[in-house]
């Protein structure tokens, strides 16, 4: 029986079906794993989002993804929260169970995962780029899978300590505020260094974050959430230096491998996902 998904989209981020990157890899897995399920793209406006909640209740749909500006928004027409998404103040993903329905956040879920394949998170120092929706994700999901220490590093002072005070009463880490002064420099003993803010995105590709490249040692693991392009300025600069990297793209595949496992209770094959997103040109 085929089961349809919603992804509300609205603002600027309305691409047709064929062009979105999640639509692409997401209906890759499925037809590579035999499922008789679709995923669909809509966009839908903010006053309309319990509307649309309400429908896919209606529907029997198991699932679907909320995009900006509606992950905050979604959580007042659901029935719980996972505890990422409940410390995240932040839902991506929506989970059918039995007849209710569950937010989820599977962003930092998916960063995690592809990090893991470099180094474990738990006991290390890290130091995170930004304080926006992304790096909140990120800080939070880093804290819960062990890292002992993270340190949110960020111009605007108001969002950079509250989500600090996100991290440290909440999770077992610690969580600190450093102002981002100019040509930041990483402390002696950091084990893994983040970017998460829009630094070096496309089209703006040579742009990097302003950071002491020279603070940087080579036993440093360093990570972009940046998925186009997925070898950013700033990876290529670490690779110089002799570190390990974890790019975008792998967050990408593997926060939708989460997803799909909410859905689904499989595990999709991320080799297929990825090559779905590299034939759309990332």
């Amino acid at each position: 029986m085929a089961r349809n998904f919603l992804s509300p989209l609205t603002g600027s981020f309305a691409m047709p079906a064929a062009e979105n990157p999640t639509v692409a890899m997401v209906e890759a897995a499925y037809r590579h794993h035999g499922l008789d399920w679709r995923y669909l793209n809509c966009e839908v406006a903010p006053d309309a989002l319990g509307d649309a909640v309400r429908g896919a209740r209606a529907m029997g749909w198991v699932g679907f993804n909320c995009s900006i500006p509606h992950k905050v928004a979604v959580i007042g027409h659901l029935d719980g929260l996972g505890e990422s998404a409940r410390i995240i103040g932040a839902v991506n993903t929506v989970v059918r169970r039995g007849e209710r329905l569950i937010g989820e956040n599977t962003d930092g879920k998916g960063f995690v995962a592809a990090l893991k394949a470099i180094t474990d998170p738990a006991g290390k120092r890290v130091v995170l780029l930004g304080a926006g929706g992304a790096a909140r994700a990120v800080g939070v999901e880093m804290a819960l899978a062990g890292a002992s220490q993270v340190t949110v590093v960020n111009r605007d002072p108001g969002r950079g300590a509250e989500l600090a005070g996100i991290i440290d009463p909440q999770t077992p880490a610690d969580g600190r505020y450093v102002p981002w002064e100019p040509r930041y420099k990483l402390p002696p003993g950091t084990d893994i260094v983040i970017n998460a803010t829009s630094i070096g995105l496309f089209p703006d590709v040579e742009a990097m974050p302003d950071i002491d490249m020279d603070s940087l040692q080579p036993e440093t693991v360093v990570a972009d959430g940046i998925p186009n392009p997925p070898l950013t300025a700033f990876l290529r600069a670490a690779e110089a230096r002799g570190c390990r990297t974890a790019d975008g793209l792998g967050m990408l595949v593997n926060q939708g491998i989460v997803a799909i496992r909410y859905w689904t209770g499989i595990d999709a094959d991320a080799a297929v996902m990825r090559k779905a997103l590299a034939d759309l040109g990332l």
